[in-house]
């Protein structure tokens, strides 16, 4: 088999860079090592960047996400015993954000891919990328029994922080940086109306809270817990009280709690691999870097990882620009470290650290008083979470 743009993965960063290209007539094909339905089981993001979602819309995959979609004109912060809103709308010249989970855009994608009779091939395994360095890159898997070799032009590594796509480069090529959290999020899906219309961050003694959501009727909350505690130790009861203790009293009292239908204790970590290509490979999303989700910076990074490798290639195969596969890395990382550095300040202002003593609490508590006490201040952190303009690629 041949294609243009072989794409390792079918997670969103994958699906909608397959979306694209195939919009724009770059043959690819979608290899993935997991079924349809273990990829939608997946329980990640639901806050969209306003350039993802404009993204969304250029690919043509928006038409639900525009019906269902909540657009949010600014969120919370809690702390210190106030409440503070922040004004991502007025604030950014009217830029928002969308909260529409992870779940539905791969869902939409996927129907969208299935419905242009583009090439997906689900539950490959044994997935290998070769001859990276060379003219003429290949990927090797096994597809219901059969050793299939797919000759590409290129390879895109959208197949996560797991995948083959980064283990396939060479040891000592990439520089990894990483930071892993004390602590991580335990966090509940349940049937319910949310608390507030907007999310809340909150920062308390006891620790962090999300008040997040899916839509009018699914909500989707967060508590800080300790590394070492086990999701099967928290019922439902306990998580909702450990909630309500983190969140201001009016927040608190109005909060209708349910039956969790779904519950997971995720770690936190930032990561991050120079140089994000080797070769004819480029990687994107979480095969590259990984950012805590306290700035909701994931999967958003991931579709500019996708504009980014985009853009490029429609300047290769339309003016023949292969001198801008090169700038791919340096163009991703300028705007990836940017996105770590707020995730990382996010996290850093509104958890409670294992060392957190006396002095270092009262900074805590100084720098998100200075940030929102000042219009430059809260315009840094409205700017930063609806996202970072893309990079145009000439």
């Amino acid at each position: 088999m041949k294609t243009q743009i072989a794409i390792i993965g079918a997670g969103p960063s994958g699906l909608l860079l397959g979306q694209l290209l195939h919009n724009a007539g770059i043959a690819n094909v979608i290899i993935e090592r997991q079924t349809p339905d273990y990829v939608l089981s997946r329980i990640r993001a639901g806050v969209l960047e306003q350039g993802m979602v404009d993204l969304l819309r250029e690919a043509g995959v928006s038409q639900r996400m525009d019906e269902e979609g909540l657009v949010h004109d600014g969120f919370e912060l809690a702390f210190d015993g106030r409440s503070e809103h922040i004004d991502l709308k007025g604030l950014t010249g009217g830029k928002t954000v969308m909260v529409y989970g992870q779940t539905e855009v791969t869902r939409d994608l996927m129907h969208a891919r299935e419905a242009a009779g583009a090439t997906t091939y689900y539950s490959a395994s044994h997935v290998q990328p070769h001859d990276l360095k060379g003219e003429q890159p290949y990927v090797t898997f096994e597809h219901n029994g059969e050793t299939l070799r797919l000759d590409c032009d290129y390879i895109a590594g959208c197949d996560g922080f797991h995948g083959v796509s980064r283990q396939a480069i060479p040891a000592g090529v990439l520089k990894e940086f990483e930071r892993v959290y004390p602590f991580g999020w335990l966090g509940i899906l349940a049937d319910t109306p949310p608390v507030n219309e907007e999310l809340i961050y909150a920062n308390h003694e006891r620790g962090f809270a999300l008040c997040s959501m899916r839509s009018p009727t699914r909500t989707r909350y967060y508590v800080q817990v300790g590394s070492d505690e086990k999701v099967e130790d928290w019922s439902d009861e306990r998580f909702w009280d450990e909630l309500k203790a983190r969140l201001p009293a009016p927040v608190a009292a109005r909060l209708i709690t349910g039956p969790s239908i779904e519950k997971s204790i995720a770690p936190l970590r930032s990561f991050v691999v120079e140089p994000m290509q080797y070769g004819r490979l480029f990687l994107l999303g979480d095969a590259a870097h990984i950012v805590p989700p306290t700035g909701a910076k994931g999967l958003n990074l991931a579709a500019s990882d996708v504009s980014t490798l985009y853009r490029i290639l429609l300047k290769v195969y339309g003016e023949g620009r292969t001198d801008l596969l090169e700038k791919y890395s340096e163009i991703c990382l300028r705007r990836v470290w940017k996105a770590e550095r707020f995730s990382w300040w996010m996290t850093s202002m509104l958890h409670r650290f294992p060392d957190t003593d006396a002095f270092s609490l009262r900074m805590q508590q100084t720098e998100l008083d200075y940030f929102v006490s000042s219009e430059a201040g809260r315009k840094t952190i409205a700017e930063n979470y609806v996202g970072l303009p893309y990079e145009a690629i000439e």
